[in-house]
């Protein structure tokens, strides 16, 4: 079975995974021990039984719709901050997360009377992330702009929205354009099956105005109303639950992360949980950079203490001290196995390669006439890959930029994303895009002039920017260099065949001459010519002859008569159209 399954990897510079360790292991009557404290986790306590005796809590509320249609001036506009003059290349980059108080009488610290905004990206590359911030979502408001209407954004988000438990607002957006009309975008949007309650439905459609503040207030009570509806609950006490939406280096603080409770409370002093990574809470701070004593269900703080960056998307929970020891352990151990696998595929692969290359250059030098069969019998199997080590300045960025170029490609030549992390690029980076021949993607970090110089050396390609759209529209440039090249035939000229003339040659051999003219563009001896009769091409191949007046010519131009003969193709008739044409190059296309 081993030998079977290990035949064509039987080098010597090939390295075994952990399934063919096993399997040797297993042809040693060896087996390979199972620790059952190496499978020790945290996880997130089993539902209430009773939810309807717990506290209420705010909802949770993400802002959503197409690129352009005014969502991050609306958050901007919510939270009185300037968001929008920041964004690079028009986008909101990161995630985020603040609270905005219910305009109503009574107890403004009640916790029902606040809503938590989660600030997501804006462009379709961000769509994984979005989803992700919807499964956290109680509603879900979707902006559409009264002056575009309907665009393949919006749809998106209808359908994510169809999938999910989520509530849903209508914001008709930029209602103070003038000769905009509202009465159109509720009709498209009832096109799309959005049962608004302008029609009898049950879906709330509010017209505002990011800009101007038109409608706000009405948003968000009827943002507070749809979540007493819902009737929105969850423990103020006990273990945590919660997500990252946000993590980067803040100067002073270290690595911090803006976490989004669900269950439990969050106080300083607790000891977290974080994928890989863990902290003692130092500092909670709310959106506006002030401290707070403590974060319940519905809120978003960020977290100051922790030892590494947490993934932005990963769950929060709170543990002992040694029970998060030993459950870190026992994450980044698989982790760790994990990465490794991924590197040794893509090490094994590019080893494969080199070693199949040196081969037929062997073949090649010892029988220059096997050259066509080894190169054949070597033909690399699957498709081509971009091979990606991608480094961003926060979590979100990084995981939002791999989910966008990891779909670039086809079954030809595609992305594949090795390795990411949080960070300049450093020496280590470039060692790995090395080893498996990849390229390395910087996006809102330095690449430092030492590493830089090292990249160089090492003949390791870095593509850095601050804009996805540039790095998407590099990275699917260098995916296309991997396609094969497309030939397309361009006819430069045509000429009409009005006689046919037999021409004596030497050794009482006659040839056949077409006497036409020149309807488009240039006849040119150099080209290629085909005949083509009755809408089908019969012949392809250079010209022999062509001549006017008895001269010969190189070229003749629109409107004039010449005379020519295809070489080894004696059957023209009249009416037969001749096409020049040339063979161009053209690069491969997804």
């Amino acid at each position: 079975m081993i030998q079977a399954g290990m035949e064509a990897e039987a080098s010597h510079d090939h390295m075994l995974t952990s399934e063919y360790a096993s399997l040797l292991a297993m042809e040693f009557n060896r087996n390979p021990v199972v620790n059952d404290e190496a499978a020790f986790d945290l996880y997130a306590p089993p539902p209430h039984p009773n939810p309807s005796t717990l506290p209420a809590r705010p909802p949770v509320v993400t802002i959503m719709g197409h690129v352009d249609h005014g969502k991050t001036t609306l958050l901007d506009t919510l939270r009185s901050t300037s968001v929008a003059k920041g964004e690079a290349g028009g986008i909101t980059q990161h995630i985020g997360a603040f609270s905005v108080p219910v305009p109503a009488s009574g107890n403004m610290s009640d916790p029902t009377r606040t809503i938590t905004f989660l600030d997501t990206p804006g462009h379709a590359a961000f769509s994984a992330m979005r989803a992700r911030g919807a499964s956290v979502t109680d509603i879900v408001v979707l902006v559409v702009a009264a002056d575009d209407g309907i665009m393949p954004q919006t749809r998106e988000v209808l359908n994510l929205v169809k999938n999910s438990k989520v509530g849903l607002v209508v914001a008709i957006n930029k209602v103070d354009k003038p000769g905009v009309d509202i009465t159109k975008v509720e009709h498209a949007l009832l096109a799309e099956g959005v049962q608004l309650e302008t029609f009898g439905g049950d879906i709330p459609a509010v017209p505002v105005s990011g800009l101007t503040g038109q409608g706000l207030d009405q948003l968000v009570e009827t943002i507070s109303a749809l979540a007493e509806m819902q009737d929105l609950r969850a423990e103020r006490e006990g273990v945590l639950q919660g997500y990252v939406l946000e993590s980067k280096v803040t100067k002073g603080l270290g690595p911090t992360g803006t976490v989004l409770v669900l269950r439990g409370d969050l106080k300083p002093g607790q000891h977290l949980i974080c994928g890989t990574t863990s902290a003692k809470v130092r500092v909670l701070t709310d959106s506006s950079g002030k401290p707070v004593k403590a974060a319940y269900p519905g809120m978003a703080v960020t977290v100051s203490g922790w030892k590494e960056l947490p993934n932005a998307g990963d769950e929060v929970l709170t543990g002992s001290e040694a029970d998060i020891k030993k459950a870190i352990a026992n994450r980044l151990r698989k982790a760790e196995m994990e990465s490794t696998l991924v590197d040794l595929e893509a090490i094994n692969e590019h080893r494969r390669t080199e070693r199949e290359n040196r081969e037929a250059e062997q073949v090649t030098k010892g029988d220059p006439s096997a050259r066509g069969e080894e190169a054949a019998q070597k033909q690399p199997e699957g498709p081509k890959e971009l091979r990606l080590v991608i480094k961003g300045d926060v979590s979100g960025s990084v995981e939002a930029i791999s989910n966008a170029l990891e779909i670039i490609g086809n079954d030809v030549a595609r992305v594949k994303i090795v390795s990411t992390g949080v960070g300049d690029v450093n020496e280590s980076d470039i060692q790995r895009a090395k080893a498996i021949n990849g390229t390395v993607i910087a996006f809102s970090v330095k690449v430092p002039r030492p590493v830089e110089a090292e990249a160089h050396s090492q003949h390791v390609p870095i593509l850095s920017s601050s804009v996805i759209y540039k790095l998407m529209d590099d990275v699917t440039a260098r995916v296309v260099e991997l396609l094969p090249p497309i030939t397309e035939k361009r006819v430069t000229g045509e000429a009409s065949v009005l006689q046919l003339f037999d021409i004596s040659l030497k050794g009482k051999k006659t040839t056949q001459v077409g006497g036409c003219r020149v309807t488009s563009g240039v006849v040119e001896k150099s080209k290629l010519a085909r005949v083509v009769r009755d809408g089908e091409v019969i012949h392809e191949g250079p010209l022999d002859t062509l001549k006017q007046h008895k001269k010969d010519m190189l070229e003749v131009s629109k409107g004039t008569e010449c005379g020519l003969n295809i070489a080894g193709f004696n059957d023209l008739r009249v009416g037969d159209t001749i096409q020049m044409f040339e063979e161009v190059q053209l690069p491969g296309k997804l």
